[in-house]
């Protein structure tokens, strides 16, 4: 089954955009993750895997914990609805649930203090630390062969959130390791420390996946050239319109990667976008789609383009990032923030490549 439904459909919804439509985006990073431990031995059949998650990598942990005989528990969001806790339970997880809170920065700090506990508790768990080991990285080389191989020889602008690093950061250097022209944009909520925005709160809570109020180690600030910060509404604008417009059924953080996608399409129309969806837009029902009579009209959104920190204000803003480094834990400790300063392209650092990109080997098909 995960062989089955890792693999994303490719829709063409404009000329020069292309949607990347998964059930579930995190299948690439947990069976990758998970096989890559066992080959090395880091684990053992058997074994208890334990993580946090604010949902679809919840469902992907316990799949391919499933699939290759392990034990799973899951530290999970408040934002993990009954649909998945039922899944992730009947596949055998345990879950650890946090209570109903309309603050996702405490329900995450939370998650990562009880997964603390349970290792202390149970030493002979293995903590997958989606957020900080670069082993969750590997999967996405195969996601990258099959986008190399349906967009071949276009100069490509990959738009995805943020979130953990590992989707959009492991999907693009792989294709830059191949010699490929590639534009990595990330997108953020306001909220987040991940790129600079921790000094807002969105009124209608930062978007569950895309952000983080920690640092998260598998960010490599480095691979992204533009960043694009939303709020919940243009998140919401962005889902609605792609229901609406291309009956893409999909979450918030690809209503937003959509969004952006559109403006930057329209500016940009030598290039092909491609946007990453990573999942389908049931938990996402009453927040967002019984309610899209609410929705703007993501035609007449537009954003305030930035040079520098300073400047960031909601509802939306852009920057060219350049591939620059960025300390997020120094930046959170200085509460004078002076403003990043924009750096020209022909400026930006040189994006070392990694080793030559080779196509992983076919999973087995054993069922």
């Amino acid at each position: 089954m995960t062989d089955a439904i890792k693999a994303p459909d490719l829709l063409r919804l404009s000329e020069n955009v292309v949607l990347a439509r998964f059930e579930t985006l995190k299948v690439y990073a947990a069976l990758g993750a998970v096989r890559t431990l066992l080959e090395r031995g880091t684990v053992k059949p058997g074994q208890t895997l334990v993580d946090s998650s604010s949902g679809i990598y919840a469902l992907a942990l316990a799949m391919a914990c499933h699939r290759y005989g392990l034990h799973c528990h899951i530290v999970a969001s408040t934002t993990v609805d009954a649909t998945m806790r039922a899944q992730l339970e009947v596949l055998g997880a345990t879950v650890d649930q946090m209570p109903p809170s309309k603050d996702l920065r405490l329900d995450q700090e939370g998650r990562v203090r009880r997964v603390r506990a349970l290792l202390a508790e149970r030493p002979g768990m293995h903590w997958m630390r989606q957020y900080h080991d670069a082993v969750h990285y590997t999967g996405y080389r195969e996601f990258a062969a099959l986008v190399d191989r349906a967009l071949p020889g276009v100069p490509l602008t990959v738009v995805g959130a943020v979130g953990t690093g590992s989707s959009s950061g492991g999907l693009v250097q792989a294709l830059r390791g191949t010699g490929r022209d590639v534009r990595l944009l990330g997108v953020q909520p306001f909220g987040s420390v991940t790129f600079g925005s921790e000094g807002f709160s969105d009124p209608e809570a930062i978007i569950a996946g895309i952000g983080s109020s920690i640092p998260f180690d598998n960010v490599r600030h480095d691979l992204y050239d533009t960043l694009h910060w939303l709020d919940f509404r243009h998140a919401m604008a962005g889902a609605v319109g792609l229901l609406r417009e291309h009956a893409v059924f999909a979450g918030l953080s690809t209503g937003a990667a959509h969004l952006v996608a559109g403006w930057e399409a329209a500016r940009h129309p030598d290039r092909t976008h491609l946007v990453i969806g990573a999942d389908t837009g049931h938990r996402y029902t009453e927040r967002v789609f019984s309610r899209h009579q609410e929705a703007l009209d993501p035609h007449t959104l537009k954003p305030h383009q930035i040079t520098g920190l300073a400047e960031l204000a909601p509802p939306w803003s852009t920057m060219e990032w350049g591939r620059r480094q960025y300390d997020v834990g120094a930046a959170a400790h200085d509460v004078r923030r002076p403003a990043v300063p924009a750096v020209p392209a022909q400026a930006a650092p040189a994006f070392t490549a990694p080793p030559p990109f080779e196509t992983p080997a076919q999973e087995d098909q054993a069922p």
